[in-house]
Order: C-alpha cells, then sequence, then structure tokens
C-alpha cells in the first residue's frame, strides 16, 4: 500500500480547488437563472455537470449518483444525466492504470497475468475495471481504486457536512446529523477494498444456496487495500431487458427480491448501493451482483422491528408500530410523527399488504415515490422535522433504489407471498446466531 496516499492536507486543499473551479461556475449559471432571471439550457447544464461530477471522481459523484435515485430530488434534467454516472463514469488512462498496478503489486505485475486491457471496462466514483485474465485462463475484473482517494473523501465529507448544515437552516423537516454520520462512515469503508473482499466473501456465504444469484469470488493474491480482483461475471445492463416479455422480467425481479432480502431476513445484512450499475443480468434471468463497497449490518433487533411495523400496519396497531419505530431508534414520538412516519412506511410496505401479482407501483408517475416524499416531506416540515436513526439512512434508501429497479422492469409479481416466504419462520435470536457465524466465516465486523 502506497502512503503517499493517505489522508493528507495537500490532496485535501488540491481537491477544494478542484471542487471549486468545476463545480463553482455550474452553480453561478444555476444562481444567475433563480435569482437574476437569466436563461438556463437545464439540459446542457445538466450535461455539464455531469461531466465536471465525473472527472472529479470520489464522493461528489457518489453523492450525486444518490441524489438521482431519490424521488423528486432534482429536476428530471439532472436526474437522467446523473444516472448515466452510475456506469458511464469517464475513466482514468493507462498511465495511471500502470502506476496503480506497479504501486500494489510491484514492478513486475504484469508477469502475474496472462492478459490485461488497457482501456477500462467500467468506471465508476472511487475506482475503474479492467479486464483480465489468469496465467490458467480465468477471466478477471481488476478494480483500481482512483489516487488520492483517502483526501478527496475527506475533503468532500467537510464541504457536505457544510452544505448538509446550510440547508437544514432553510429546511428543517429532516435532521441531517446522523445522515452525516452514516454516509462518512460508509464511504471511509469504501476506500478499503480488503473489506469490500470480505464483504464479496459475506454474500457468497449467505446466498450460497439461490442459484438465481451470482457473485464473484475474489483473487487474494491478486488484491490489496486499493486493488480488488475477482472472477469475471458475463451479463447484460439491467436496463438492457426492459424490453424482453413479462415473463423474463418478472424472472429478474424475482432474482433481485432474493438478492436483497434473503441476507436481510435471514442474517441481518443488506447491499446498500442500489445503483443500476451494480448488477448485471444473465440470459436465464439470474442476476449478478458487482460490487460490494457498501455494506451494511444491522442489529437483530433492527430486522425484528421491520416486521413488527409491518404487522402494525396490517393490524392497526398503533402501539406495535410505536414499539417498532423505538427499536429502529426514533425519539422523541408524538402522535404527528408517527401519522406521518406511517404515510412513506405505507407506501413502502403497499406492495406486501396484498396477496395478488401486481406491478410495485400501481401509478404512472415515472419516479418511485416521488408523490409520497414530497407529501411526507412537507408533513415532517410543518411539524418541526425528525431525526432519522443512522440505520434507517440506507434501509430506506435499499427500499427506494430496489423499488425503482422493480419499476424499470415493469414486473408483475405476488410480493406479498414473497415476503412471507422470507419471515414465515423468523426467528431474532436464530438471526442473531446465523449472522455470528456467518460474519466470522469472512472477517466482517459486526453491526456498528
Amino acid at each position: 500500500m502506497s502512503e503517499n496516499e493517505d489522508n493528507r492536507f495537500g490532496g485535501r486543499a488540491r481537491r477544494y480547488v478542484q471542487v471549486g473551479s468545476r463545480v463553482g461556475a455550474l452553480a453561478a449559471r444555476l444562481a444567475g437563472e433563480r435569482y437574476l432571471g437569466l436563461k438556463l439550457d437545464r439540459t446542457e447544464h445538466a450535461e455539464g455537470l455531469k461531466q465536471a461530477l465525473g472527472g472529479l471522481k470520489g464522493p461528489l459523484m457518489k453523492v450525486a449518483q444518490i441524489l438521482a435515485t431519490i424521488p423528486d430530488a432534482l429536476p428530471k434534467e439532472y436526474a437522467q444525466e446523473l444516472q448515466q454516472l452510475q456506469s458511464n463514469a469517464p475513466p482514468m488512462g493507462w498511465l495511471f492504470v500502470k502506476r496503480r498496478m506497479a504501486a500494489e503489486l510491484g514492478p513486475d505485475w504484469r508477469s502475474r497475468f496472462a492478459d490485461f486491457a488497457h482501456e477500462a471496462a467500467a468506471a465508476a466514483s472511487l475506482g475503474q475495471v479492467h479486464r483480465a485474465t489468469a496465467k490458467d485462463g480465468t477471466a478477471l475484473a481488476c478494480k483500481l481504486q482512483y489516487p488520492d482517494m483517502q483526501s478527496a473523501v475527506e475533503a468532500d465529507l467537510k464541504q457536505l457536512k457544510l452544505a448538509m448544515s446550510v440547508y437544514e437552516r432553510y429546511d428543517k423537516a429532516i435532521s441531517t446529523s446522523r445522515m452525516y454520520q452514516e454516509l462518512s462512515a460508509r464511504l471511509r469503508e469504501e476506500l478499503d477494498y480488503d473489506l469490500e473482499r470480505r464483504h464479496m466473501a459475506l454474500y457468497a456465504h449467505m446466498l450460497a444456496d439461490e442459484p438465481g444469484v451470482h457473485v464473484p469470488a475474489a483473487v487474494p493474491e491478486l488484491s490489496t487495500r486499493r486493488l480488488l480482483t475477482m472472477n469475471w461475471l458475463d451479463g447484460a445492463p439491467l436496463l438492457s431487458v426492459t424490453g424482453e416479455d413479462l415473463d423474463f422480467r418478472n424472472r429478474v425481479a424475482l432474482n433481485m427480491f432474493r438478492a436483497w432480502y434473503v441476507p436481510f431476513y435471514f442474517f441481518g445484512s443488506i447491499h446498500g448501493d442500489p445503483h443500476l450499475g451494480n448488477y448485471s443480468v444473465r440470459p436465464d434471468g439470474s442476476v449478478n451482483l458487482l460490487d460490494f463497497g457498501c455494506v451494511r449490518v444491522f442489529r437483530p433487533s433492527f430486522v425484528e422491528g421491520v416486521i413488527d411495523l409491518y404487522k402494525a400496519l396490517r393490524d392497526g396497531d398503533d402501539e406495535l408500530a410505536v414499539h417498532a419505530y423505538t427499536i429502529w431508534g426514533f425519539e422523541n414520538l408524538t402522535k404527528d410523527k408517527i401519522e406521518v412516519l406511517n404515510l412513506w412506511a405505507r407506501f413502502v410496505y403497499a406492495p406486501l399488504m396484498e396477496d395478488r401479482q401486481r406491478p410495485i407501483q400501481e401509478t404512472n408517475n415515472g419516479m418511485y415515490g416521488r408523490e409520497v416524499a414530497e407529501k411526507v416531506h412537507a408533513e415532517l416540515r410543518r411539524i418541526g422535522g425528525v431525526a432519522p436513526p443512522r440505520e434507517f439512512v440506507l434501509m430506506d434508501r435499499a427500499a427506494i433504489g430496489l423499488g425503482s429497479v422493480f419499476l424499470h422492469l415493469k414486473a408483475e409479481i405476488n410480493w406479498y407471498r414473497m415476503f412471507h416466504e422470507l419471515i414465515a419462520d423468523f426467528d431474532a435470536k436464530a438471526l442473531a446466531k446465523r449472522q455470528a457465524e456467518a460474519l466470522k466465516t469472512a472477517e466482517v465486523p459486526e453491526a456498528a
């Protein structure tokens, strides 16, 4: 591991300059439209923002990806452009690749591969992937972390904290302090490719009995904290199968559902980065999971709370709902807050309440949860706001991310039966035992 890329003042200072010069001009143009009445071509401006963030790499790009998936957080022109960052970010060139590989595996790194592609196969916010071939002929994927990412993360997190605090002065619907803590912890974890390698092993263990889900296997001897090598999994982009027949799309949706929720309800773990570039589809409708940088392990009681809230909404049991929200970590619950939280909960749980085949969302709205999110936000602002618990942040994002996938697929499934198959024999103590064994096997830390 190269020490000259550790978090340092010089790296952070350069990052501040980069962010200011690239994004500042775009922000000024947007402000000109809003406050001075200047005409702005939003499509062109959104394209410029995508290019600026794609060139910067790092957490700002990751935040843009998140914003692009949150219902109505951005105008549609911006959401459409920023969604492309999820799988079409501009890669870095061969000079970077040679330096990174030499720094991680030594100057003779090429001798450890039969072949190594010069061009990146994919590029994302924190790293890019190159195809390679092992000495024994195995097809490999090599994920290389971009240079100076630790400094970039710390610099961007400071700016994100400032941006959140400024936003909260004008809109007190949601307290962002715990959200910031959770996002900070997960982003710092994503820099550790050795931890991601262990997350990959965890998911291989949890999904071992799921024939419709495939997890790559890491190659430890060709991996470090900034280089992750694994076997290559062939598959088509998720959006490329939206024109297939309903049976095929339903098969893909079923496999995606189990890829997310078998780990959650049986092991208390969730794949916390729901953008479309993290999956691919095989010809038989099975799915590949491709990224394990953002994995969240939950306390068994949190998972129990998710099931309790479902039962509370189903049975109209207000006391059980309060119990579930309390388990999650919501504080100072009033009748008004519970009613507003239940608005969102009823939307998320709605497909699980009816024993019939149906789309995930039965309106023609193009973004999953847009109208409900707007209403919930307005009501939270009216009653003085709420502070979401840390664990709730990724769980909420997961529900929206997976719902958006099902919306793209236009899947029609009996979600009720799929859900009840998973929770039929739920036991928090049994989950705790399975979780402890799985985490120990994969050498992954316990839930925070």
